[in-house]
């Protein structure tokens, strides 16, 4: 099939996948809870013909495409979940579910992948090796539903895995890719400051929490610019803290404190982790006071492979001749493809969906939210040609 003919066939198809991103979008279901979302993928590509099918979790649809052909096996993978925000878009196909919305993209990429099994089981005979398609739920709340998809087995044969996300950090006609790391390890932590309150009159007769806790933030705010070397990255960002209660005049025995921990190597995740530790303890212990510190990996970074990056970035370069390939840096957000990743080498990229003139300038996570959905052609069309090319 040459790109001519790919360049056709997504034309045709694309009305279908625009129909499918705004029913998804209409229907958002949260994290693990993606009944009805999954039911609909199943039925839709269980209308296809083609396909075996199974549900490797309640709320997963995995699809296998064996080709006519010898060779690998490629993986595609896509996200189905919805976020717990209130949509304030006024699309016409905007959430009918009340508090719960695709602010993230999922739904689009959900239906360039389904666009890409109507196209590619047309083309058996052109396929070579087998092409999995993995329909993920909750991408959004960790542990998240990569691991447990990889747990089920969904990897077993896999040579490769893809996957997409849709950026409004990046233009349309605009597609990102890097080697390594191209999201970051998304971990939390909380710290309980136990002191001993009292009236506000007589502090000295307290262990003031609050005062200590106020040192804690303070220092772990200097684990950054004093404990990581300037070259490499890391984040550390306080967003929570409580203490005290409608009394004004009294000194709560208990302060707590948390927030996110960002890192793109192993090393400096475990010197963050360690650091954060090492300066509640100390500083609480200097005042009479205990902190006890709680530290909750969630998903690792993304890496993409060197080898397979640089196949994918001469497929785009060679297919895509009028849209900008970008080096990009990588993104401080956490990407639960990771799970997959870790497993098999993996390739991730970004494909911008941002349109000015459009007025779709809303970060991810927004309650105004929205893509380019002509960013979804260039979605659908690499996920095509990268089974179709990869795979021999």
């Amino acid at each position: 099939m040459v790109l001519s003919g790919i360049t056709q066939e997504i034309d045709k198809v694309f009305h279908d996948v625009i129909e499918w991103r705004r029913y998804l979008h209409k229907h958002p279901e949260l994290s693990f809870q993606e009944h009805n979302t999954a039911d609909y993928v199943y039925s839709v590509l269980e209308g296809f013909g083609s396909f075996e099918l199974s549900r490797p979790t309640k709320t997963s649809v995995l699809a296998r495409l064996k080709g006519a052909n010898p060779g690998k096996v490629i993986a595609l993978r896509a996200d189905m979940d919805a976020l717990p925000i209130h949509e304030e878009t006024g699309l016409p196909f905007a959430s009918v579910n009340d508090g719960v919305m695709h602010a993230c993209g999922h739904d689009a990429h959900t239906a360039m992948l389904l666009g890409a099994a109507k196209i590619l089981k047309e083309h058996k005979d052109a396929l070579s090796g087998e092409i999995v398609f993995i329909f993920q739920h909750a991408e959004e709340l960790p542990p998240g539903g990569a691991r447990e998809m990889v747990a089920a087995g969904v990897l077993d044969g896999v040579d490769q895995v893809l996957g997409i996300h849709l950026m409004t950090t990046l233009p349309y006609r605009t597609i990102g890719i890097r080697h390594g790391a191209i999201s970051s390890a998304s971990d939390i932590f909380e710290i309980t400051v136990q002191g001993k309150g009292g009236h506000a009159s007589t502090p000295e007769l307290t262990t003031d929490p609050l005062a200590i806790g106020a040192q804690i933030v303070t220092g772990l705010n200097h684990i950054v610019s004093r404990s990581i070397a300037p070259l490499q990255s890391g984040v550390v960002s306080v967003t929570r803290f409580h203490g005290g209660g409608a009394a004004l005049n009294v000194i709560p025995d208990t302060v707590n404190i948390g927030g996110s921990v960002r890192t793109l190597n192993e090393s400096v995740r475990e010197l963050i982790k360690t650091r954060i530790r090492e300066i509640a303890e100390g500083i609480a212990k200097a005042h009479g006071a205990e902190a006890k510190v709680e530290y909750t990996y969630g998903y690792n970074s993304v890496v993409n492979e060197k080898e397979l990056t640089d196949k994918v970035a001469c497929l785009i370069q060679e297919k895509f001749p009028d849209r900008n390939l970008e080096w990009i840096d990588p993104m401080l957000g956490g990407e639960d493809f990771s799970a997959f990743s870790d497993e098999k080498p993996g390739c991730f990229i970004m494909v911008g969906a941002k349109n000015d003139e459009k007025g779709i300038i809303y970060p991810h996570h927004h309650p105004k939210f929205d893509v380019d959905e002509s960013a979804m052609k260039d979605g659908l069309k690499f996920h095509v040609l990268a089974a179709l090319t990869l795979a021999n």
